[in-house]
């Protein structure tokens, strides 16, 4: 298009529709070019008519050219004066195009601002489009309606309210859509608020409008209608919320009659938009535009009567929605509901109250709150009769009593305003004020404001109602802030010339606090002076401004005031020199209560202690178990109080009052017993005999008030009475510092007289308690470093009498702590004088050790509970009573450490008990008290164990007990045994001057002796005496036959031991022997049979003289047990040599002079023995070393016994020849024989043997006519098998014997020597010969046979070699 302009700007060839928009493009560009401004663009014919144009084929524009166009309308119709024809034209234009185009969005509001720019200059013109023809069936554009809307309030519209009303009325019915039916709200809108304005401007002002009143009423019930009628306003979005504040205007010009009757329906409706959740402000709006304008009319009517509850439960959930200070509607519709209240209150008075008071028992705190501010609001501005202050105090308490936190600073502020109305003169008044002090002692950190209303509210309280609120017990969270305040108001006072004396309290009682009861609640705050920061502080300086307190009269009493003028400011700079973790508290304790004292004693009036003591005691009640520091610390000042005292009855009466106070817990009983200690100290006898009076409840049935009880509370008290008294019996020693102990006498008298004429049933708890608190006596007496300057005979009947009670107790269950207690009781009683004697000591320990050790075991005690703490219980309650027995134990050796030895004894018992358990138990308590004496290093004293032996004995063989925990426990107790011994050794040598042993004790420890019974007796063996030792292997012996074979197996290794270590100091030895023998015959383990037999061997080694003879004169033939011993002594070198030189000397002295024919029995025994003990393996170093000896003994023997001619059938000997065959009988003859083989088997020449065997010896041996032959052979034998060094040992035996008195010795020892030097070369024989005997000997034969010339040369080569 712009290729068909020309240099003149005009078209060519060009169309009447191109050329329209040519113009219109020109007018656009016109309008947007820079060049032109806004003044120099007028409103002329010509552009209007281009604008005409341009809007007719707008369809052809692009909508942000339009949009240019529109706003450049605007600014020049808004700054330039337009002709009325001229305004008309554009109007159309504008309508037409917003009919035609429907425009939306910006474009649509931008028409709206041109035509109110168009009727700024000329509304009716604007006006008059809403009527024209082309929409009387249609809706006019939205854009119109909001511009009509917006003229109306202008200046020159009010001639069209009238009949743009009527046409609305007409375009409400039509309206459906949201847009159409917003728009349509604008104008209607608009018709109200104007309506209402020119009503209320006067009569001058309605004759402006095109309507009169009658008929605007008229035409707003009819809207009214038609709203409610033909649209549908039940859900929340914008035209409900429009036509809310629509009808809210209507109410106002609608007749009230009409008004009135709609008010019911009016009310429905609301409370269904409030379901639908529509903004609270409208509906707010709403319901207070309603009232008020019923409220014009003068009352409200029926209907609004009867919806008050629903109208005000509307009220209040408007209320109870959040403020927002940002949000303008929130703050209205908060604003409006109350105005909406205060309206209905002026109303309806009375009833509104009470709908109003129905809200504070909700549990909503929203709703709560709003009723609060309702109050607030309200009250203020209505008359305040009785009826209604009692029926608002009704709604404060509900809210009291709920507290809500959300309702605190709501209600406070209500309160606050009802103080002002002098609410607290009410009865219920105080309730408002411990609320206020609840509030102000909570913890409200973040609501300070809350903090500072109470306190704003407790200035308006008197002075004498504050401080009994003060010492109020519920208040004392907020004690420091009141106090503080109490303290400045009566300083205050006392700068105004108006001193705050306080007595006259006392004269109403009901009101106001009492003086005394004042000093002790300010006294027992100052107990805890850091208390929440300033307790103390706060205590003192409100006792330093309201002194005193005791008269009406400063003069009066003078000595108080200047005590504490003192005194109090003194302790104010205590507490600020020091924190509370500073500050001593019990030297806190001390001067509060002397400061006390010494008040009172500046009082001195009986009559006002009286009181106090009455207010004291009243508070002890008061306190519960959570308050005990405080407690106890009453009982002090109680007791101080007395004390004080000069008046003797008052002191009786109140002792007598304090023994009857509350007593149930410990502290409770404690704390009589303190008070009455701290009175003994002025009033000892006094309180000694109302203690006395006191304990007849325990013993005379008559007068007991015990027994008024029901019976199973009976005996609980009767122990509670019997604590309180002995506790006070303990701090009354405590305190007398000595005086008491001239009364002990009578006391500890009574205390038996308590328990033995008790008059109820002494059961399981009776005891407990009786001896819980009897010990506790004792403990404190025996503390007492006078009590041992003091004899007390009822000791030894004490003791006894508890010993009674540990041997009530049943042996099969430990359900009570009684055996326990009595042992402890006990313990602590030994200090005392007379001390235990023996005798008593040895019925103490039996009882005592009967008691516990046979208990139960612990598995079988568990398995008789109930449950697994019953289970627990028990298992600890038997360990606590072992304990107490090692103590008892402990305390006895400590009196007398030289009687440990008895001590054990008495364990003895139970140390060899068959029960595992009781072993176990008496082990534990003998390796205790042993390791106690042992630590003890006291050794002045020596302790002597006369039977060391036994007592060894018995721990030894227990560190081989089958219970592995007795192994372990045994061998603590031998090592603490040792330790024992070995440092009273090492205390003696110190005192000799001799030199120590040092590390000795390193050497052993119990490890060592743990299931090690050869180093107890090596340990131990020095330390025997000889009676000791023996009664050790006597003791040790009879448990050989022990069931277990571990401690028979101990027994054994204990004597064995004992005999290698110590064996030649035994005496006994025949008692001894009899006695292993005869165990030895019995079914012994064969463990501890084979150690049995080495210990007889040991024996032997070291008594042979005596144990041999012994038993070589048992009966022949022996039996299995008598050979075995034989055999065993073959088994050892030292033994065996020294058995065998006592047998081979036998033999030699009893053949070595001519006996009678008739044979000897101990020779034929003694080979019997030889042949056991040379038949082992383990004799043949020892034979070696006797072998020449032993030999020719035995073959003189030989020939003595063929000489006596004995029956073949005679059996002296039975050797066992192996499983399933029989046993092989020996005459003396053969006996003899086999011991000669058995020496050559032994010393190692088996040849000699078999070279015997292959010539016959043994026969030749056998025969009596033969027997010299026989040796002859033999010797050839022996030449032939044995070294020469043998050979030389013979010949040197032989030579000695040559010559021999006996005629048989003499003639055997000339056969060898012959034979021998027949068999070996003389230059061989020369030199051990050593003489010339043996040529004359030689000289004696005449000749040599062939057969021992080739012997001789022989056996004889390699030496001429």
């Amino acid at each position: 298009m712009l290729n068909g302009l020309s240099h003149s700007g005009t078209p060519h060839n060009v169309d009447f529709l191109g050329f329209s928009i040519y113009k219109i493009m020109s007018f656009v560009v016109m309008v947007g070019s820079s060049e032109i401004t806004d003044r120099n663009l007028d409103v002329s014919e010509k552009n209007i008519k281009d604008f005409m144009e341009a809007l007719q084929v707008a369809g052809q524009l692009s909508a942000d050219n339009v949009l240019q166009t529109l706003k450049l309308l605007k600014v020049k119709i808004l700054n330039n004066k337009m002709a009325t024809p001229r305004c008309q034209k554009v109007t159309d234009i504008i309508v037409d195009y917003m009919k035609t185009m429907k425009p939306e969005g910006e474009l649509e509001e931008l028409c709206t601002e041109v035509l109110l720019a168009l009727g700024f200059q000329s509304p009716g013109i604007v006006i008059f489009k809403l009527w024209d023809r082309w929409h009387l069936n249609n809706l006019p554009p939205n854009g119109l309606l909001v511009a009509v809307g917006r003229l109306i309030f202008c200046q020159g519209a009010d001639p069209y309210i009238g009949v743009t009303w009527e046409y609305i009325l007409h375009l409400l019915r039509m309206a459906q859509k949201e847009d159409d039916m917003l728009a349509v709200c604008h104008v209607l809108k608009g018709l109200v608020i104007s309506a209402r304005k020119h009503l209320d401007l006067g009569t001058k002002n309605d004759e402006m409008m095109d309507i009169t009143q009658e008929a605007l009423s008229i035409k707003a019930y009819l809207t009214l209608r038609v709203l409610f009628n033909r649209w549908s306003l039940r859900s929340n979005n914008k035209v409900t919320e429009e036509t809310l504040v629509i009808i809210g205007h209507l109410f106002f010009l609608i007749p009230p009659s009409k008004l009135k009757n709609q008010v019911n329906r009016l009310t429905r409706w609301l409370m269904t938009l409030m379901s639908a959740k529509v903004a609270p402000f409208y509906i707010s709006q709403c319901i207070f535009q309603l009232i008020d304008a019923l409220a014009l009319s003068g009352c409200g009517g029926i209907n609004l009567e009867s919806q008050l509850g629903n109208i005000i439960g509307m009220l209040f959930k408007q209320l109870s929605e959040t403020v927002e200070d940002s949000n303008h509607h929130s703050v209205q519709n908060h604003s409006l509901a109350l105005k909406a209240f205060y309206i209905l209150t002026k109303l309806y008075n009375d009833r509104v109250v009470t709908l109003i008071r129905e809200n504070v028992e909700s549990k909503d705190p929203a709703k709560i709150v709003s009723t609060i501010q309702i109050f607030t609001d309200v009250l203020q501005k209505v008359p305040q009769t009785e009826q209604l202050k009692n029926e608002v105090m009704h709604s404060v308490i509900i809210m009291i009593q709920e507290d809500l936190k959300p309702v605190r600073r709501a209600l406070l502020n209500f309160i606050e305003m009802l103080i002002q109305h002098d609410y607290l003169a009410l009865p219920q008044g105080s309730i408002i004020i411990n609320y206020v002090i609840k509030l102000s002692m909570s913890d409200c950190s973040n609501e300070e404001d809350i903090q500072l209303t109470c306190s704003k509210i407790l200035q308006m309280v008197t002075l004498p109602k504050l401080i009994t609120l003060v010492c109020q017990p519920s208040n004392t969270l907020a004690f420091v802030p009141l106090s503080k305040m109490a303290t400045k108001m009566a300083l205050r006072a006392r700068s105004l010339g108006q001193v705050p004396y306080l007595s006259s309290f006392h004269l109403r009682p009901t009101q106001f606090i009492s003086p005394q009861k004042l000093l002790t609640h300010l006294v027992m705050f100052s107990l805890k002076p850091y208390r929440e920061g300033e307790f103390g502080v706060s205590s003192l300086r409100l006792l330093y401004a309201l002194h005193p307190i005791t008269s009406l009269h400063p003069v009066i009493n003078s000595n108080v005031g200047q005590l504490w003028m003192t005194e109090i400011p003194q302790m104010l700079q205590m507490l600020d020199d020091h924190t509370e973790k500073s500050l001593n508290q019990e030297e806190w304790e001390d001067r509060l209560l002397q400061f006390s004292s010494q008040s009172l004693l500046a009082i001195d009036d009986d009559s006002w202690l009286e009181q106090l003591i009455k207010v004291v005691l009243e508070r002890i009640n008061y306190f519960n178990d959570d308050d005990e520091e405080e407690k106890a610390f009453l009982y002090k000042f109680l007791g101080f109080t007395l004390r004080t005292s000069r008046n003797i009855k008052m002191v009786q009466m109140m002792l007598s009052a304090i023994l009857q106070t509350v007593h149930e817990e410990l502290h409770e009983r404690e704390g009589i017993a303190v008070a009455l200690s701290i009175v003994s100290m002025k009033h000892l006898k006094v309180t000694l005999d109302q203690l006395q009076a006191y304990s007849a409840i325990l013993t005379e049935k008559n007068s007991s008030s015990i027994l008024k009880l029901m019976k199973e509370h009976q005996q609980r008290e009767w122990g509670l009475v019997c604590n309180i008294i002995y506790l006070s019996y303990s701090k009354i020693i405590s305190e007398s510092k000595g005086a008491i102990f001239m009364h002990l006498d009578d006391i500890l008298a009574m205390v038996l007289q308590h328990y033995r004429n008790c008059i109820v049933e002494k059961d399981k708890n009776l005891k407990l308690e009786y001896l819980d608190a009897l010990t506790k006596l004792i403990n404190i007496l025996s503390s007492q470093p006078m009590a041992f300057q003091f004899k007390f005979p009822q000791k030894i009947e004490i003791v006894t009498f508890m010993m009674e009670l540990i041997r009530e107790e049943p042996l099969n269950s430990i359900s009570s702590s009684i055996r326990q207690r009595a042992m402890n009781f006990i313990t602590n009683f030994r200090k005392l004088h007379p001390l235990t004697e023996v005798e008593e000591r040895t019925e103490l320990l039996q009882t005592c050790f009967q008691s516990v050790l046979c208990l139960p075991s612990t598995e079988d005690l568990q398995k008789e509970a109930s449950s697994s703490q019953e289970a627990q219980a028990t298992e600890d309650l038997l360990m606590e009573t072992l304990q107490s027995l090692l103590r008892l134990m402990e305390t006895l050796i400590v009196e007398m450490p030289s009687q440990i030895q008895y001590c054990l004894e008495h364990l003895n018992i139970w140390l060899n008990s068959q029960n595992d358990n009781e072993r176990e138990r008496a082990m534990w308590c003998a390796a205790r008290i042993l390791g106690f004496t042992a630590k003890w290093n006291n050794f002045g004293v020596e302790i002597k164990f006369s039977r060391l032996g036994c007592l060894v004995r018995l721990l030894a063989m227990r560190c081989q007990d089958p219970v592995d925990n007795i192994c372990f426990l045994s061998s603590q107790a031998v090592y603490n045994l040792y330790r024992i011994l070995l440092l009273q050794k090492q205390m003696q040598r110190k005192k000799q001057g001799l030199w120590e042993e040092e590390g000795k004790s390193e050497v052993y420890s119990a490890h060592v002796f743990y299931n090690n019974t050869f180093e107890i007796a090596k340990a131990f063996a020095e330390y025997f005496t000889e009676m000791q030792l023996t009664h050790l292997v006597l003791t040790a012996m009879e448990g050989l036959t022990d069931s277990k074979a571990t401690v028979s197996l101990a027994a054994a290794q204990l004597m064995s031991a004992v005999m290698k270590e110590r064996g030649r100091d035994m005496i006994k030895i025949e008692e001894i022997v009899e006695g292993i023998v005869g165990r030895l015959n019995l079914q012994l383990e064969p463990n501890t049979k084979e150690e049995t037999m080495r210990a007889m061997c040991l024996l032997a080694g070291n008594n042979t003289h005596r144990v041999v003879p012994m038993l070589l004169n048992k009966t022949l033939p022996w039996d299995r047990t008598n050979l075995a011993l034989w055999k065993a002594f073959g088994t050892r070198r030292e033994t065996t040599i020294s058995v065998l030189q006592l047998l081979i000397g036998i033999l030699e002295k009893l053949h070595s002079r001519e006996e009678s024919r008739e044979m000897a029995f101990q020779p034929v025994a003694v080979t019997c023995a030889l042949c056991e003990m040379l038949s082992g393996s383990l004799c043949q170093e020892a034979v070696q070393e006797l072998y020449p000896r032993l030999l020719l003994a035995i073959l003189h023997h030989l020939y003595w016994v063929i000489e006596q001619n004995v029956p073949q059938k005679m059996v002296v000997y039975n050797r066992e020849e192996g499983p399933g065959r029989k046993s092989k009988p020996f005459d003396p003859t053969s006996c003899a024989l086999e011991v000669v083989k058995l020496v050559f088997v032994a010393a190692a020449y088996e040849g000699v043997v078999v070279y015997a065997n292959q010539h016959h010896c043994w026969d030749l041996l056998s025969s009596p006519k033969c027997y010299y032959i026989g040796i002859m052979d033999l010797t050839s034998g022996i030449v032939k098998n044995c070294e020469p060094a043998i050979l030389h040992r013979i010949l040197n035996l032989i030579r000695n014997i040559l010559y021999s008195s006996n005629y048989h010795r003499r003639i055997l020892a000339r056969t060898f020597y012959a034979q021998l030097c027949l068999l070996i070369p003389t230059a061989a024989l020369a030199p051990i010969s050593g003489s010339d005997c043996g040529a004359r000997l030689f000289g004696q034969s005449n000749q040599v046979d062939q057969r021992a010339q080739h012997h001789y040369e022989r056996s004889w080569a390699p030496w001429n070699q």
